[in-house]
């Protein structure tokens, strides 16, 4: 596998939008399974258009926001986006995917120990982010570890009221 790590082009947005469509299905099929149908259908009504609307919003935030795509054979296959605190010298990694057909080959693993190269080159102190405890995140959780990160189990509870 030839993998390749740029900066993202403005014209790799839909390409982006696409592949975490597609990474992310089963996380979405996760929390309904964990939540259950009220409470999944309440919370994500239409997952994959509130999902391309967020991915889109942060690559286009190119003032805040940097991010880096993976490609094979010249085709986006996965990618990384993540914020800089210059006052805090705190990063943050906001959105991570990989496209199925690439997961579990060492993309994620290889985007972000990239992505930790570049926050520490750029003064940053102390990487943070975020991710799901659910089964559906269980392959981007194995990523952060791989690539160094220290775990600290949050718990969210939610109550279906109807």
């Amino acid at each position: 596998m030839d993998l390749h790590i740029r900066l993202m082009h403005d014209d790799d947005v839909d390409a982006i939008v696409e592949l975490s469509l597609a990474a992310w299905a089963p996380v979405f099929a996760s929390f309904e399974q964990v939540l259950g149908p009220t409470i999944y259908r309440f919370i994500y009504p239409e997952w994959r258009t509130s999902q391309a609307e967020v991915v889109t919003g942060i690559c286009r935030e190119t003032d805040k926001t940097t991010t880096w795509v993976a490609e094979v054979d010249g085709t986006v296959v996965g990618f990384l986006s993540y914020e800089l605190d210059l006052e805090k010298e705190t990063a943050e990694g906001m959105l991570l995917a990989v496209h199925p057909d690439h997961q579990n080959g060492g993309v994620g693993t290889e985007l972000n120990t990239f992505a930790l190269d570049r926050m520490k080159e750029s003064g940053m102190k102390l990487a943070v982010l975020g991710t799901g405890g659910d089964p559906g995140h269980a392959p981007a959780r194995r990523s952060y570890e791989k690539a160094g990160y220290t775990a600290l189990p949050l718990v969210r509870y939610y109550k279906d009221l109807s």
